[in-house]
């Protein structure tokens, strides 16, 4: 059955042989737990049940289809893992469960040996990790709410439109490459990408404006920019005393027919007068 949910998952747009599940139900925990230690001797964290399950995949994806991207190809083995029966997976999970057990025996042992400096220096990277990983959330919440991308730079500018002939063979050679260039530019050269910067800026202010009256309507105001904050909340408190107005003069606003009745009144009490 795992053997056939994977040979569709990759057929359905990627033609090819099938592949078959290789960890069985005696797959081994050794075999994924790495008896290795980081350069300070601190034991490695243990690989989760996907992760197995990808490392296991992933070459005979490639092999035998070596034009496919790795993007696609970890998108088939992670729809492939979702799709997998229960049953299938266990073995994965089994053996991912016996890893954390030791990965924890061993973490006591390594704290237990510790000095105070060394103890703090790792509470230090651990924070770093959890605000990294805080940091990296927040940025994939604020694409999903469509923020802006920010203004780029005159030299960002530059880069984007010379990368693919500047020279070097890596990424970082071309940056450098065109980092050279640009510091030797002289100010004329460089003012028109100067000005389509100052225009990007203009961009960026505009969409971020509209972007932050939505998430003021949404109630997401911890998004908006500390400057713009007490703009929009001002302006929100003057809409609702605007409408509030609004609301009061229309209740206080004689209908038609009591202006009719008013008037006929008037009319009774003229004749009565002129009597």
């Amino acid at each position: 059955m795992a053997a056939a949910l994977l040979s569709r998952v990759w057929s359905s747009s990627v033609s090819g042989p099938r592949y078959f599940l290789r960890c069985s139900a005696t797959c081994s925990v050794e075999k994924w737990f790495s008896k290795q230690s980081s350069s300070d001797n601190r034991p490695k964290q243990p690989l989760t049940a996907y992760i197995r399950f990808y490392k296991e995949q992933q070459p005979f994806y490639k092999k035998q289809n070596p034009d496919v991207s790795v993007v696609d190809i970890t998108k088939k083995i992670a729809h492939a893992w979702r799709e997998l029966p229960a049953s299938d997976k266990q073995p994965y999970e089994a053996a991912a469960k016996t890893d954390r057990q030791i990965y924890k025996e061993q973490m006591i042992k390594y704290k237990a040996q510790l000095t105070p400096a060394q103890e703090a220096a790792l509470k230090e990277e651990k924070r770093r990790k959890v605000e990294k990983r805080r940091a990296a959330r927040k940025k994939r919440q604020l694409t999903m709410l469509g923020k802006p991308k920010r203004p780029r730079s005159a030299f960002n500018i530059f880069m984007s439109e010379h990368f693919q002939e500047a020279k070097g063979i890596s990424i970082q050679a071309k940056m450098k490459n065109l980092f050279d260039e640009w510091q030797k530019m002289s100010s004329s050269q460089k003012k028109t990408y100067q000005q389509l910067a100052e225009d990007d800026k203009i961009r960026y202010e505009n969409e971020m404006k509209s972007w932050e009256e939505q998430m003021a309507e949404i109630g997401r105001e911890d998004l908006i920019r500390f400057k713009n904050r007490r703009k929009l909340s001002k302006r929100k408190k003057t809409e609702k005393k605007v409408a509030s107005k609004k609301r009061a003069t229309t209740l206080k606003k004689p209908s038609g027919s009591k202006v009719a009745s008013a008037a006929a009144k008037k009319t009774v009490k003229a004749r009565q007068s002129e009597e």
